[in-house]
């Protein structure tokens, strides 16, 4: 009996953390040769979200935050994503450490 059980369990146990995220609020971010497309975004405070970060530009690319303790390289032409945690309302910039030279994106959390 154990042995058909802790499969199953386990299944159970994946189907709830896949659906746990899949319920999550989603923004998508392109980064576009240091371009953010959009350059702000705008989340509910105290609720956890998801950003999918797609790298549309020639180069490598970054998403990076200091205050969200957050970084994401990405290769030309790949999608990822990042979890974020709850946020208290303010603004959060976030940059392409690849390209310093152009301004930077923010979430901002209300």
């Amino acid at each position: 009996m154990q042995r058909i059980l802790l499969p199953a369990l386990a299944l159970l146990a994946a189907g709830f953390a896949g659906g746990a995220q899949a319920g999550l609020p989603t923004y998508e971010l392109t980064i576009r040769d240091g371009h953010f497309e959009p350059a702000t975004i705008e989340v509910p405070a105290r609720q956890r979200f998801k950003i999918v970060v797609i790298n549309a530009g020639k180069g490598p690319t970054e998403f990076e935050s200091t205050p969200l303790r957050v970084e994401k390289v990405l290769s030309p032409g790949v999608t990822s994503f990042v979890v974020i945690h709850p946020l208290k309302p303010g603004r959060y910039p976030f940059f392409d450490e690849f390209h310093m030279d152009l301004p930077e994106g923010e979430i901002i959390a209300k």
